[in-house]
C-alpha cells in the first residue's frame, strides 16, 4: 500500500507486528499499540478498541493505535490503485485485541524513565522551492506550484527545502525494579524508507530499529519478552532522500539497516542517561474534532470522467489518470471531517496523537507550545 500501482507480495522479508505496551498507575490504565502498516482507517481502530474493551474490560477511550507508515504492508484502505484486503482486516484487528490482552496478563511492578536526544540523519525535507517554470504541470493541469514533492534528484532547479524537520527522538524506556529492561516506546519523524525489492513485505526501519535495541540491551529471550516499538512522528513531509545529489548504490536493505542504526545509537546514549522512578502518573485526554476538507478539483482540472475514458479497458497509468480515478472517488467526500486528537502524560512526559500524514511543522508547533518537555509525538 502506498504506491501509486497496486503491488501483490510474494516474500515476507520480517514479519509484520502490533507492538502492544499497557500501563497501569492503579487508578489509571493505558494502551498504546503501534502497527506495522501504512494506513489504517478509524472504523477497523474504533472495532478492535471495542472488541479490546469488551475482552478484557479496558475502555476503549483509554487505548492509542498509530500505524508505523511502512509501504510494504498488506492494504487496509483503498489508495492510489490499491484495493482494501478485506481478508487482512479481521486478521488484523485479532491481533491486535490478543497483544492487548497479552500485554494486560504481563503486567508487572516497574520504574519509568523518558528523555530525547537529537540525530544529524537521515530525516530530510522532500518538498522543495524551485526556480519559477521550472515545475511542470500538475495533474489536475495547474502551472502555477512553487513547491515540488520529491523532486528530481540533483536538480539545477533545486532552490531550497520548503519546511523544517524534526531531529529529535523521544523514549519512554521502562525496567523492572532489578533493572531488567520491559520495553522502550520511541517516536521519530521520518518516512518509510522503502527497498527497491517492491514484491517483499517489510516493517521497514521501525522494526529494524526496534530489534537492535532488543539486541543492544541484551533483553532477548525473556520472559515476558521485551517489547519495544517505535512510532512515526509528524513526518509528511520528511523522508531521507538528499535531493542535492544521487545517493551511491545499495542494496536493497541498507538503507534500512543504516536508518535503524543511526537512530538506534542515539537511542542508546539517551538510555545510559536516563534516571528512574519507581512510580508516576498516567493521565488520558481525547477529543472530537472536525477538519476542513479542501476539494480536489482545482477549475483548471479537466473532467476527470474524460480522462478515465481514455483508461477504459484496463488500468490507469501516469499521475493524470490516476489523480483523475481519486478525484471521482473524492468528489462526494464530506466537507467536514471528523479527526480524533489524543493525548496521554506519564509523568512529565506527554503523548500527543494527531492522525493522517502531518508535516514536521505542526509537530514541532506542538512541542514549543507544550507544557511537557519532552513531548513524545505519534502520527
Amino acid at each position: 500500500m502506498g504506491y501509486f500501482t497496486d503491488r501483490h507480495s510474494t516474500h515476507i522479508h520480517d514479519e509484520l507486528h502490533a507492538r502492544c505496551l499497557v500501563l497501569d498507575d492503579g487508578p489509571n490504565r493505558i494502551a498504546i499499540v503501534v502497527c506495522d502498516n501504512c494506513m489504517i482507517p478509524r472504523d477497523i481502530l474504533d472495532e478492535a478498541k471495542r472488541k479490546i474493551q469488551e475482552k478484557s474490560g479496558l475502555p476503549a477511550d483509554r487505548i492509542l493505535i498509530s500505524a508505523t507508515h511502512t509501504h510494504s504492508a498488506p492494504t487496509c484502505t483503498g489508495l492510489y490503485l490499491s484495493e482494501t484486503d478485506k481478508e487482512y482486516i479481521p486478521f488484523l484487528i485479532s491481533r491486535i485485541v490478543d497483544g492487548v490482552a497479552r500485554a494486560i496478563n504481563n503486567l508487572a511492578p516497574a520504574r519509568v524513565a523518558w528523555g530525547k536526544g537529537r540525530t544529524t540523519k537521515p530525516g530530510l525535507n522532500r518538498r522543495w522551492r524551485m526556480k519559477p517554470g521550472s515545475i511542470p504541470p500538475n495533474p489536475f493541469g495547474g502551472t502555477n506550484d512553487l513547491v515540488k514533492m520529491n523532486p528530481p534528484i540533483g536538480s539545477p532547479d533545486l532552490i531550497e527545502p520548503a519546511g523544517p524537520t524534526d531531529p529529535e527522538i523521544c523514549i519512554l524506556s521502562l525496567q523492572s525494579p532489578e533493572g531488567r529492561p520491559i520495553a522502550l516506546l520511541a517516536n521519530y519523524s521520518l518516512h518509510y524508507v522503502g527497498t527497491d525489492r517492491d514484491k517483499d513485505i517489510t516493517a521497514d526501519y521501525f522494526a529494524a530499529f526496534c530489534e537492535r535495541m532488543k539486541q543492544s540491551l541484551e533483553a532477548e529471550g525473556q520472559g515476558p519478552p521485551f517489547v519495544a516499538l517505535l512510532s512515526n512522528g509528524t513526518s509528511g513531509d520528511i523522508n531521507n532522500i538528499n535531493f542535492r545529489q544521487k545517493r551511491p548504490a545499495r542494496g536493497p536493505y541498507d538503507q534500512i539497516r543504516s536508518v535503524a542504526d543511526s537512530i538506534t545509537r542515539e537511542a542508546l546514549r539517551v538510555c545510559k542517561e536516563l534516571k528512574y522512578a519507581d512510580g508516576c502518573r498516567c493521565e488520558w485526554n481525547s477529543r472530537r474534532s472536525n477538519s476542513e476538507f479542501a476539494g480536489p478539483v482545482p477549475k483548471t482540472f479537466l473532467a476527470p470522467e474524460a480522462i478515465l475514458e481514455k483508461a477504459r479497458g484496463r488500468s490507469p497509468r501516469g499521475l493524470e489518470e490516476i489523480y483523475a480515478r481519486e478525484t471521482m472517488f473524492l468528489k462526494d467526500y464530506p466537507v467536514q471531517v471528523p479527526l480524533l486528537l489524543q493525548t496521554v502524560r506519564i509523568g512529565d512526559l506527554a503523548i500527543a496523537a494527531v492522525p493522517c500524514e502531518v508535516f514536521a511543522e505542526i509537530g514541532l508547533e506542538i512541542k514549543r507550545k507544550s507544557p511537557f518537555k519532552p513531548p513524545l509525538l505519534s502520527n
